[in-house]
């Protein structure tokens, strides 16, 4: 239990670097989605189980929506439409 607990907090400081340094503004949404993520394996494995369903609420779905739908209304993300109008 101790080594996951470890790992997880490892991979939450990989993460936070990560989405510091990473250009690519969805590869650093998707990052901090699964660092979300494991925040809140964190708070499961902490026992407060209610701020571990805020967290994979409000982290991991609600912000990272509100992120891709910011991102689609400045055009940073193409769909297939915008490729097949031949829109850049």
């Amino acid at each position: 239990m101790e080594a996951l607990s470890v790992l997880l907090l490892g991979f939450i400081l990989i993460c936070a670097v990560a989405v510091s340094l990473t250009k690519d503004l969805l590869t650093s949404i998707i990052i901090f989605m699964a660092q979300s993520t494991a925040m809140s394996v964190v708070w499961i494995l902490l026992r407060s189980p209610d701020l571990a369903i805020t967290e994979a609420a409000v982290g991991a779905g609600v912000t990272t929506l509100l992120m891709f739908v910011a991102l689609k209304k400045l055009h940073a993300i193409k769909t297939r439409e915008d490729e097949h109008d031949g829109r850049k």
